[in-house]
């Protein structure tokens, strides 16, 4: 016999069921005309025999009115109590957690804003928030709203251009109640006692988990993991539009940030996107907003994951071969990368997903899919979070499970190209780069930098190298400016010099012109001129810091009337003195002298004179070169 109002049929197994809903119309139910009546649902208890066996489902079936675009067909028992009206003695309750008179703002206000709030009686007790017509005997109840753990409570905020009073609103699955007070002690009180009980109740569980944790139980069983998924379409792919979250998010009208509606309907909106990925033309970009939408809303990160799994099974589990050779498919597949390289998903819903991912490996082993289940397993276990989401770059190089290159300038070695993935840090990088170099026995420590320019910031030794390249792409130089204008990653030296052990000729050599001892401040050193090479050392002593053969000298030049510069590789020295023209003679005269460095067939390379900053020279030239040392006023890089 049907039910009036609508039909549900409820097909019961051992570990599962499954749900089909028709609506035959609208359904209310009012108290004072301004009270819609939440929606009813279903209850579903497995009791435990003390057998420890499972027992029949006790099915408990109520009738359900109106279903929203939105609406909540899975919920919880506790969200089924009616609104009803009644009348009623109000008797003292030991549940009874504050009373009073407040205001109320009729629902639907917004399209009517000439109605005036409405004043009642308000009782919270542990469970729920009543209202009624009085505070004596026999006043009539106006309506209920039960507190879950997915209540959601905003304010006091004060409305001075509408009413004046202060506005504490609570959330419910259906609807709202706005809670008015002219005194603002009063409202933060309400405001505070509202949030206490909400907080005291028991977490709910969406049908989702409870289904999840059956799978978790029958792991060792595929028979029995293939039932519940033949029997539950919720959690296989499905063409239609998802109602309501996968797991319990909390209810609420006020958005979670900028831009963003209520989580519940983000959640719907998320699956929305991950379809019409199938058809996507340029998939990247939507595949980006979808990460960004998990990083602004974390609490939506889990639900994502459930999601993409969900999309990703097939009637028994694990997708069919149909699928594996789907290219709409595989786009689920490609997101689903991209989000392990991203976040780290809770406990059950790691859980959950592990298995997914070990059950399509074991149905399609030599199938691109199993490739990307291995790939997506191996990032769940090296990722710990990113402070960014992945660029288009490295959306199109997970899709294809490949690496990224990035490239760091090493002194005296010119630009190297890094093979790194979503997880390789600056360190990392860093090892790799000293070990090419032959430095792995050097005293001295080294980092990456940022440099653009006079400006340059050094990398944590954890951080992320794919945040790095995403945060730099974002930094690019203006249009006008030259090429060479933006940030580019350098191998620097880190932290004091260690000069003792330097080979002449080794690879630190041009790491000496990049240390900055006091922060970039110049620093007096005596420069000493030879037949062959030329040295530093501090004043005083006789031993050099460095020395350094002409053939490692790329150019010199003056910049002006005491500043002469000399360049070392992809170094460059500024030396600072009265003497610098003198200098600048010698060198150039044991630039002419061919090295082993440098073959006689090579033009050594000139000191160029700016004579437009540079003042005359005040010394005789040299005729022949000799040796000649003196103390520079100030070196810097």
């Amino acid at each position: 016999m049907p039910l009036p109002g609508g039909l549900w049929w409820l097909l019961c197994c051992r570990r599962g069921f499954t749900l089909l809903h028709r609506d035959y119309g609208d359904g209310e139910l009012s108290g004072d005309g301004d009270e819609d009546e939440d929606e009813e649902t279903f209850e579903l208890r497995t009791p435990s025999p003390a057998g420890g066996g499972r027992g029949p489902l006790d099915v408990t079936l109520t009738q359900p009115v109106r279903s929203g675009p939105i609406s909540d067909r899975l919920q919880s028992w506790e969200e089924t109590r009616s609104l009803i009206p009644e009348k009623g003695p109000l008797e003292d309750d030991a549940d009874v957690v504050v009373k009073g008179w407040l205001y109320r703002e009729p629902r639907g206000r917004g399209a009517r804003p000439w109605l005036p709030p409405r004043r009642a009686w308000f009782v919270l007790t542990r469970d729920s928030l009543d209202q009624f017509s009085g505070s004596g005997q026999g006043a009539r109840r106006l309506g209920s709203l039960v507190l879950t753990s997915l209540c959601s409570v905003t304010g006091p905020e004060r409305r001075p251009k509408e009413t004046g009073l202060w506005l504490v609103t609570v959330s419910g699955r259906k609807h709202s109640v706005r809670l008015c007070s002219p005194r603002q002690a009063e409202a933060e009180r309400w405001g505070a006692a509202l949030r206490e009980v909400i907080a005291s109740k028991a977490p709910l569980e969406t049908p989702t988990q409870l289904l999840l944790r059956d799978i978790q139980e029958s792991g060792a069983d595929p028979e029995a993991v293939a039932l519940i998924y033949r029997r539950n379409p919720i959690l296989r792919h499905t063409s239609g539009a998802l109602y309501a979250p996968l797991l319990p998010l909390p209810y609420g009208a006020s958005a979670p940030g900028p831009g963003y509606a209520p989580l519940r309907e983000e959640a719907v909106r998320l699956f929305l996107a991950l379809q019409a990925l199938e058809g996507a033309r340029r998939p990247g970009p939507l595949m980006q907003g979808v990460l960004q939408t998990c990083r602004d809303l974390p609490a939506l990160r889990d639900e994502l994951f459930l999601q993409l799994a969900k999309q990703t099974s097939g009637p028994a589990g694990p997708p069919g071969l149909p699928a594996a050779r789907d290219p709409a498919a595989l786009r689920y597949w490609q997101l689903l990368t991209c989000m392990s390289c991203t976040f780290r998903p809770g406990g059950a819903v790691r859980g959950h997903l592990l298995g997914h991912l070990e059950r399509t490996e074991q149905a399609l082993p030599d199938s691109e899919l199993a490739e990307y289940a291995r790939f997506i397993r191996q990032a769940l276990g090296r990722t710990r979070g990113r402070e960014l989401v992945p660029s288009l770059a490295e959306i199109s190089a997970l899709s294809r499970r490949q690496e990224l290159l990035c490239t760091v300038h090493c002194p005296g070695a010119g630009a190297c190209p890094v093979a790194i993935d979503s997880h390789t840090t600056a360190a990392e990088v860093a090892r790799e780069l000293v070990g090419r170099l032959g430095l792995a026995r050097s005293r001295n420590a080294f980092a990456l930098y940022e440099q653009r320019g006079a400006q340059e910031r050094a990398l944590a030794g954890g951080t992320l190298m794919a945040d790095v390249l995403t945060s730099l792409a974002a930094e690019e130089a203006a249009p006008e400016d030259p090429p060479d204008a933006g940030w580019k990653l350098c191998l620097r030296l880190h932290g004091p010099l260690r000069p003792e052990g330097l080979a002449p000729d080794g690879h630190e050599l041009p790491f000496l012109f990049e240390q900055e001892p006091g922060g970039g401040a110049p620093q007096k050193l005596c420069l000493g001129l030879g037949a062959k090479a030329m040295s530093l050392s501090r004043p005083g002593e006789t031993e050099p810091i460095h020395s350094v053969s002409y053939g490692h000298v790329a150019a010199c030049q003056l910049m002006g009337p005491h500043t002469l510069a000399l360049r070392v590789g992809e170094s460059q020295l500024l030396l600072q003195s009265p003497q610098v023209e003198e200098i600048m003679q010698l060198v150039n005269a044991y630039l002419a002298n061919p090295s082993p460095e440098r073959p006689c067939s090579s033009p050594p390379p000139s000191c160029q004179d700016l004579p437009d900053i540079s003042s005359p020279s005040q010394h005789p030239g040299l005729d022949e070169p000799q040796g000649h040392s003196g103390c520079l006023g100030q070196l810097q890089k």
